[in-house]
């Protein structure tokens, strides 16, 4: 993740240990092996080790992507690697959770079900993935930028559902997340990072509303699907 303001994994942290907190469950980090594909600046990688994680691996696309998480984490618990997504430099059988924000989106096209492949072949039978990607819905699409700028993908839970089923692995939890205020948080980050050059406009109050959709349960969004699967076959 290219990092033009100079953010710490410290830093990343803060904004989203509580984002963390509500979607991943502690027993599945505490004296784990951990891999996040997609590992950006480093803030999973951080709250994986705040929360007793065994070991966790970071992989990047590529070195400069890596380089703020090199330069802010040391810790003998953690090793990174420049790696794709659909090739993984791991063992089979070899984590007991997956973690993986933001990045499906991101692969070459028609390339998701190798993703998913690779994720369960590194997975320990009964293992965990947790995995978030944009929402195939109205508002999520065709009020995101990057879908007319980067052709970013968006995806609906039939199709997430498929490329698990092909890959062994069972979704024991599924929900579409964020609303209003997910979505004044991508505008904020576009419109702060790429025009202003600057941290997030109105973070704070931002952030505390993202978090207080995410802990109503009840509440059903449109931006964001979030998955918790497990691992079903060696």
């Amino acid at each position: 993740m290219k990092n033009t303001l100079n953010t710490s994994a410290t830093r990343d942290l803060e904004h989203r240990k509580e984002v963390f907190k509500i979607l991943t469950n502690s027993k599945d980090l505490n004296q784990k092996k951990i891999l996040d594909i997609g590992c950006g600046y480093g803030a999973f990688i951080l709250y994986a080790l705040e929360k007793g994680a065994k070991e966790v691996c970071g992989v990047e696309i590529s070195k400069e992507d890596l380089k703020t998480a090199q330069n802010t984490i040391s810790s003998p618990k953690v090793r990174l690697f420049e790696s794709s997504a659909l090739n993984l430099p791991f063992p089979d059988n070899y984590f007991d959770t997956v973690v993986s924000f933001e990045v499906l989106e991101h692969i070459p096209k028609n390339t998701e079900s190798q993703m998913f492949k690779e994720i369960s072949r590194v997975l320990k039978k009964g293992g965990v993935l947790y995995l978030s990607t944009p929402y195939d819905s109205f508002l999520s699409k065709y009020l995101d930028p990057a879908y007319y700028l980067i052709d970013h993908r968006h995806y609906n839970l039939n199709q997430i559902e498929e490329f698990s089923q092909q890959n062994d692995l069972k979704i024991l939890k599924n929900k579409i997340i964020g609303s209003y205020w997910e979505l004044l948080n991508l505008f904020s980050l576009y419109f702060s990072k790429w025009i202003l050059r600057r941290e997030k406009i109105f973070a704070a109050l931002i952030l505390k509303k993202v978090i207080q959709d995410l802990e109503n349960k009840s509440k059903v969004g449109f931006m964001t699907i979030f998955i918790k699967a497990h691992k079903t076959k060696n």
